[in-house]
């Protein structure tokens, strides 16, 4: 599935727009049954107010904590929907789209801003969990400790770097047998960059590499949000027991980095792992479901 960057025939286009504290995501079905995806900031919403209109949809489905703002300067019919709802309607919809299986219990994790973890059985949906940990942290750590200013560059910053410069490993306080954790296991994240600045001056740590080089730091910002939202939603799965986790949400949006530790930390907890392919656009995609009941 493509941007769509354009739909040249305009009756009825439907269009669905999820609207949250960084972006909104805009799902748009051609009249021909071609289904596009786009990105927009959240915070132009007369640039969002007139990209609908370009558009000219017969029907805006809206959802996100911006829905009620952006509903108030649409001129056109609208249907507006709780996010937690129209992510779980969504992702049905995007796991189909997918080949997979959407009728089986999962947990549906949304990596927006913040993270937040649904149980979707059918077509209920439940918050059952969910942390602050998100894009929001991606952005704000990456910033202040690299200089990068949008998420697309801490992205590709993090591909370049290596987190066991700058996180504690096991390996680097056990000797191997000492303890039961692979000596991979991180024992605290930023512990090494901790031990490097405690030292007067600092100097290259035990006589290793420096470790706060910028695309090392925003790798471990990366480490830092996937290997805590991966433990924490291993421990949902165990308590609801549901072991097949759905990722999505637009912090994933051109973020290996991110997937990997995801991907890692969820199967070595035993869970089984699907990542949308248009995850960013799950809500958008559910509230263009319901617009098209209008």
């Amino acid at each position: 599935m493509a941007i769509l960057d354009t739909v040249e025939e305009k009756s009825d286009c439907r269009v669905g727009v999820d609207i949250g504290a960084t972006l909104a995501k805009l799902a748009v079905r051609a009249p021909d049954g071609k289904l596009g995806f786009e990105f927009h900031s959240a915070n132009d919403l007369p640039a969002v107010q007139q990209r609908i209109a370009d558009l000219a949809p017969h029907c805006v489905g809206l959802t996100g904590c911006g829905a009620k703002a952006l509903e108030a300067r649409l001129d056109l019919p609208t249907l507006r929907m709780l996010e937690f709802e129209a992510w779980g309607l969504g992702s049905r919809s995007l796991l189909r789209a997918q080949g997979i299986d959407e009728n089986s219990p999962y947990l549906l994790v949304s990596l927006g801003t913040g993270t937040s973890v649904l149980r979707v059985e059918g077509e209920e949906v439940s918050r059952v969990g969910g942390t602050a940990l998100g894009g929001g942290t991606v952005l704000g750590l990456g910033v202040a400790l690299t200089g990068c200013a949008t998420h697309r560059a801490i992205c590709r910053l993090a591909e370049r770097g290596d987190r066991g410069r700058v996180d504690l490993r096991v390996g680097d306080i056990y000797e191997a047998g000492e303890i039961a954790l692979p000596g991979e296991t991180t024992a605290a994240s930023f512990g090494n960059l901790a031990r490097w600045l405690a030292q007067e001056p600092p100097e290259e740590a035990d006589g290793g590499p420096d470790p706060s080089r910028p695309e090392d730091l925003a790798a471990a910002v990366m480490g830092l949000v996937g290997e805590n939202v991966a433990l924490i939603c291993g421990g949902i799965a165990q308590a609801t027991g549901i072991a097949r986790l759905v990722y999505g949400g637009a912090t994933l949006h051109e973020n290996p980095a991110l997937v990997a530790t995801l991907q890692a930390v969820s199967a070595g907890m035993g869970n089984a792992t699907i990542f949308l392919d248009e995850g960013s656009f799950a809500g958008a995609a559910g509230a263009l479901e319901r617009s098209a009941s209008a």
